[in-house]
């Protein structure tokens, strides 16, 4: 008999490692309290890997010698409650793919925003350095799946805590860690100290020839540095002072520090505008630095990056009202930046499913950049007691249609109409990108 293994979840990252786990010999079960998309479905029938959906049998699941959990099902549920009881061993998905990379090298990304597109960038300047690189995780394959079918020398991961938590082994040689605000506290009891706890989980492996690049500006990561016993090479970035080595900003020019020689640029030549852009860039330069990249590389790659959908990404300009979808801010900090980065009148469209927000932060970018919120949700309770006092016009949409059309009616030539959330998608979406799709088709039918 081969070792048992049970995945818990039938999505990209489940039967990522189901491929994984049958091709290293495994005896593989999946099974899924929902339905199974049918891509997958076909995947796991045509693989002959044995799967359930809309159902658990706990029989046949606590046979497992080990468990991966998809990193969306919370440990509250009957099912994990019932394998912890019985003490079998629970991994995530990037563990199982871990431990068959072979001697690959990995640059991980974790933090409550900017990770996306920082991990984004940091592919993009390996892959213009002509590395053999993979971009997996919570964009693009998952880490297994790629593992799998097809291996590469370097693989770059966003990595979410929830896959943190269960690490085992699993060891990046560069770590970046973006900044920590309050996020998922649903899933951490509501204690903020369980989910830095989990973000500082990148690090745990990590050994004295590893990088650990961090942001010195942000006051949760500073004040629990201490906390950590962190072994490998710490390189802060910083806008508020000088730092050497990592990376610092001043007088509009980047000086990015690693070993001996130092790359500087101009911030005005960074492709992505922002002040948390800046962050995200000097970020992925220091770790592009640590993996040897050339400095006339790193320059050309930061120069003709490209947006990412659904993150700032400029839609049109109709009637001279701009339409921005910022659909990825899934929570209230990436809203924080949105509103930030606004240089005009602003009809903010907001909500979804509440994570346990607090509002009250987005009160002075509100009060100075918003003329009017189009709430978009089943229940906007929460975001009119916040802002009833702050904003003059208020007005509750069932469908992105009608957010769309009713900040139409509301913005006036010069404003930007932008859709940022601060909430998941899931009460009218299927995702993010779900609702950011149905924005934006909405503006082109204007």
């Amino acid at each position: 008999m081969g070792k048992r293994l049970v995945i818990l979840g039938g999505g990209e990252s489940g039967v990522g490692a189901a491929l994984l786990a049958k091709q290293k010999g495994y005896e593989v079960f999946v099974s899924d309290g929902s339905s199974l998309k049918e891509n997958y479905r076909n995947e796991l029938l045509k693989e002959g890997i044995a799967f359930e959906e809309g159902t658990h049998t706990m029989e046949r699941i606590l046979q497992a010698h080990e468990v991966i959990k998809s990193p969306g099902i919370p440990e509250k549920t009957p099912v994990m409650k019932q394998i912890r009881e019985k003490g079998i061993p629970v991994i995530s998905e990037v563990e199982l793919a871990y431990r068959y990379k072979g001697n690959s090298r990995i640059v991980a990304i974790t933090g409550s925003n900017g990770k996306t597109t920082t991990t984004s960038l940091v592919y993009q300047l390996c892959r213009q350095a002509g590395l053999d690189v993979a971009l997996v995780g919570n964009i693009g394959f998952s880490f297994a799946r790629q593992v799998a079918l097809f291996p590469h020398e370097l693989y770059v991961i966003e990595i979410s805590s929830f896959q943190l938590d269960d690490i085992d082994q699993f060891r990046p040689n560069v770590a970046i860690l973006t900044n920590i605000t309050e996020d998922h506290l649903d899933r951490y009891e509501y204690v903020f100290l369980n989910y830095i706890k989990s973000k500082f989980r990148i690090t745990k492996n990590q050994r004295p020839q590893d990088y650990f690049i961090y942001c010195a500006d942000d006051e949760v990561t500073c004040q629990q540095l201490k906390n950590f016993s962190i072994p490998s090479n710490q390189l802060p970035i910083s806008m508020k002072r000088e730092v050497s080595p990592g990376a610092f900003i001043k007088d509009g020019d980047m000086y990015v520090r690693t070993g001996n020689e130092v790359m500087t640029m101009s911030v005005f030549d960074f492709a992505l505008k922002g002040k948390h852009n800046q962050y995200n860039t000097m970020a992925a330069c220091v770790a592009a630095a640590t993996l040897d990249i050339r400095k006339d590389k790193i320059r050309d790659a930061v120069q003709h990056f490209e947006q990412l959908e659904h993150r700032m990404e400029y839609v049109a300009t109709v009637r001279g009202i701009e339409f921005i979808n910022d659909s990825k801010a899934t929570n209230i900090n990436s809203t924080w930046y949105a509103l930030e980065s606004m240089t005009r009148p602003t009809v903010l469209i907001l909500g979804g499913v509440d994570k346990g927000n607090d509002y009250t932060l987005l009160a002075d970018g509100i009060r100075e950049k918003v003329k009017a919120i189009i709430c978009l949700g089943k229940d906007t309770q929460k975001i009119h007691e916040a802002f009833q006092e702050l904003v003059p016009v208020m007005i509750d949409t069932q469908s992105a249609e009608e957010a769309v059309h009713t900040a139409f009616r509301i913005a006036t030539k010069g404003d930007t109409v932008l859709l940022s959330p601060a909430c998941a998608s899931f009460d009218l979406f299927k995702n993010y990108e779900d609702r950011g799709q149905q924005f934006k088709k909405a503006v082109k039918d204007l």
